[in-house]
């Protein structure tokens, strides 16, 4: 795209950068006030027990984005023709220009298109990689589940604790050392990010604290069920990544190289990231050793926010969703304008830069979909809340619904401070239950 000038007649690729990334962001802006709003009415009906017109409204959200997802490029073919022919009648005045053209606008409709079916298919394949990490660990749960794990791992014998599995992998001379400690946790994430010692002792600790000791409670299929909830979080698109797209789009002027930039930033993050979560670990076996140089049983690990970045385990999770949406939205990019304009186009680098960008791509989705992903779904369990897929999804609606009801029964402005015990006095509570 260039920097200004053009035509009635312009390309996309002839249009201000500016002007397509203003085009754009009044359709993101409108797309979201309508989803709100939509989302706003559900709610109204929900309350007042209106199920006959919140599936109404669920149908016809359904079927508008489904004919528009349905509408394929023949479809936006004949209508730009028939657009085009109807603006030959009304030209803009001499001197001054429109502020995109109608083929530029078909364009964008085709790229809009591509975007949609594209960010489906790249979010199935993450979650197949995701899910198929989680279900490699199937077989350590059956071993910690199991009466021989518990008879090895007598709870009543005193062992020193750099004689345990979990401390004595990750205690060496490299973690000593600040940089060393790093660069040996950025190697890690690479080779068995997730080891039968780490999830034994992760899962060890998280049930002792969060439930009762020596509870049977089957930790990878919770694993699994909070893989599901960050998948949906990382499956939508938020106001701060419409807006990094809306950025690019404005930044991709020709000679400025920025798709290459882009290729190159989810690679940064996600390094970043798994090193981060790989040095969490670590640093939970040191304060092992730090805190105590006997132990009884199996290592305990000490839950805390203090581990993550922030102190905000959900910032991770947004640094994972940032990079799979800048990683897709690069390689759908790249798909649209080999369809558009062809491999000569303009908008492509040099081959070997193109190429590039294409295994750039296809790593960061691998990396960070099968070991990124799954590893923070794991490590993000030792915060210091639990997450509400603790409980099943029937269990969590009732007691979400036992909640609300509970607030309106609850008196209001009571001068007592009495009424039924809540759960502020225990030492733990589920994400989004405060």
């Amino acid at each position: 795209m260039g920097g200004g000038g053009g035509g009635n007649s312009r390309e996309l690729d002839q249009t201000p950068t500016w002007a397509v990334a203003s085009v754009c962001g009044v359709i993101v802006l409108i797309s979201i006030l309508l989803e709100k709003g939509l989302h706003h009415v559900g709610e109204f009906f929900s309350h007042r027990k209106k199920k006959a017109m919140v599936e109404k409204k669920a149908a016809a959200a359904a079927e508008h984005l489904g004919g528009v997802l349905d509408w394929p490029p023949p479809y936006y073919a004949h209508n730009g023709r028939m657009l085009a022919e109807a603006s030959m009648a009304t030209k803009c005045p001499e001197g001054k220009v429109s502020l995109i053209s109608i083929n530029a606008l078909h364009q964008l409709h085709i790229f809009i298109f591509f975007l949609a079916v594209f960010h489906v298919s790249y979010s199935a394949i993450t979650m197949a990689l995701g899910r198929a990490k989680i279900r490699a660990w199937k077989e350590w749960e059956k071993e910690a589940a199991g009466q021989d794990y518990e008879f090895s791992n007598d709870p009543t014998r005193f062992r020193f604790t750099h004689e345990t599995s979990f401390v004595r992998q990750h205690m060496n001379v490299l973690n000593k050392f600040p940089a060393s400690f790093y660069i040996s946790n950025f190697f890690r994430q690479f080779f068995r990010s997730v080891r039968r010692a780490d999830y034994c002792a992760l899962r060890h600790s998280f049930v002792n604290v969060h439930l009762a000791p020596g509870t049977k409670f089957d930790f990878q299929k919770y694993i699994k069920r909070s893989l599901e909830d960050d998948f949906k979080v990382i499956v939508g698109i938020s106001p701060p990544l419409w807006a990094s797209a809306l950025i690019f789009l404005f930044l991709n002027v020709n000679g400025w190289h920025t798709m290459l930039w882009i290729s190159i930033m989810p690679v940064v993050i996600i390094l970043s990231v798994g090193t981060k979560l790989q040095g969490i670990i670590c640093r939970m076996a040191i304060d092992i050793t730090e805190r105590h140089a006997v132990i009884q049983g199996i290592p305990l690990v000490q839950v805390s926010d203090s581990y993550f970045w922030f102190a905000r385990p959900t910032f991770v999770l947004f640094l994972i969703h940032f990079t799979l949406f800048q990683n897709g939205f690069q390689i759908i990019y790249f798909l649209w304008i080999l369809y558009e304009y062809g491999m000569d186009s303009c908008f492509n680098d040099s081959e070997e830069f193109v190429f590039a960008r294409l295994c750039l791509g296809v790593v960061v989705q691998v990396l960070c979909s099968y070991v990124t992903l799954p590893l923070y779904a794991l490590v993000s369990q030792m915060g210091s809340t639990m997450k509400q897929s603790i409980f099943d999804e029937q269990t969590s609606k009732a007691l979400k619904n036992w909640r609300a009801g509970a607030k309106k029964k609850a008196p209001t402005g009571s001068k007592h401070g009495g009424g039924s015990p809540t759960a502020a006095g225990s030492p733990t509570k589920a994400d989004g239950d405060a």
